[in-house]
């Protein structure tokens, strides 16, 4: 038996048509929309997400999207977990009653007309790449990623029209990227990057796919973040060296056994390789793998967003 989606407090959209006709509500009420974009599995970080945008806008749209335009055809698509009743079920619990909350979840037909694939030379139709950045770290073994990411959010962007617009810090690559396209197209809104939620007692990354850890891997996996603030703590006593930064955290991974993909530490502006770290700051970075689950975590050294 299906579980029931809470849709009496919690309104769920499912075409661009209803979205527009309730944003064009929120305009003549003088409302202010913030926008959350997620694939939905929420947890505790989309939900900081959402309560930041409560704090600072009249009225919230949450998207519930598995876009499958950020895949290639051998990555976890079909695997990627669906929970749209539970997902709008925590929505529900978690929004302020002063706040006026629903969810957009459009069917892949409904974003992508044309039809998509996950093969990227049988896509057609128009698409969104934000060059340069999209190459960078994680678009060195996933080059058709950060495609997707844009393509897909400036159509959510279109269709929505935000006032604001609220992502987490654990995908820095991804906000990088989605802040220069914003000042690239001129999309009329404010970008708000909010810190990454950690797991109280490991500090492990909040993420979807923590889901396919197993003990043994759960256990081990927050040694990457460990070295991560071992690093942050060397920069904070005057280190800005990239080799003794780094090293660290390579020290504390192996003792976790982690599959390192990249450590990275690199500009804030153009995620440009950084051999020592400025007065514009720096992300430290990194990609692993515990068995066929890939992780990602980062910290900010000398900057915020």
């Amino acid at each position: 038996m299906s579980k029931q989606v809470n849709s009496e407090k919690l309104p769920v959209l499912h075409t661009v048509a209803e979205v527009r006709a309730w944003r064009q509500t929120q305009r003549k009420e003088n409302k202010s929309v913030g926008y959350v974009a997620t694939m939905g599995a929420l947890h505790a970080g989309h939900l900081s997400l959402v309560d930041a945008a409560a704090a600072q806008c009249d009225s919230v749209i949450v998207s519930i999207f598995v876009n499958p335009a950020q895949f290639a055809p051998h990555e976890d698509l079909d695997q990627y977990p669906r929970t749209l009743p539970e997902d709008v079920n925590k929505l529900a619990a978690a929004c302020l009653p002063s706040c006026t909350c629903v969810v957009f979840a459009p069917s892949v037909t409904e974003m992508y007309p044309r039809g998509i694939t996950t093969d990227r030379t049988q896509q057609r139709g128009t698409f969104v790449e934000v060059l340069g950045l999209s190459e960078m770290l994680e678009g060195g073994t996933r080059p058709h990623f950060f495609r997707g990411v844009a393509t897909v959010v400036a159509k959510l962007f279109h269709i929505i029209m935000p006032d604001d617009a609220f992502f987490g810090q654990k995908d820095v690559q991804q906000c990088c990227v989605l802040r220069a396209m914003v000042q690239d197209l001129y999309f009329p809104l404010v970008l708000h990057v909010i810190p990454t939620v950690r797991d109280p007692e490991d500090g492990l990354a909040l993420s979807s796919r923590n889901v396919y850890l197993s003990p043994e891997q759960r256990s081990r996996a927050p040694t990457f973040y460990r070295g991560l603030c071992r690093a942050r703590d060397l920069f904070d006593s005057g280190v800005v060296s990239r080799e003794k930064l780094i090293s660290v955290v390579k020290e504390e991974a192996a003792k976790g056994g982690l599959d390192i993909e990249y450590i990275s530490l690199s500009s804030p502006e153009d995620l440009s390789e950084l051999e020592t770290v400025g007065s514009s700051g720096a992300v430290l970075s990194g990609a692993w793998r515990m068995g066929t689950t890939r992780l990602i975590d980062n910290i900010l050294v000398g900057f915020k967003f």
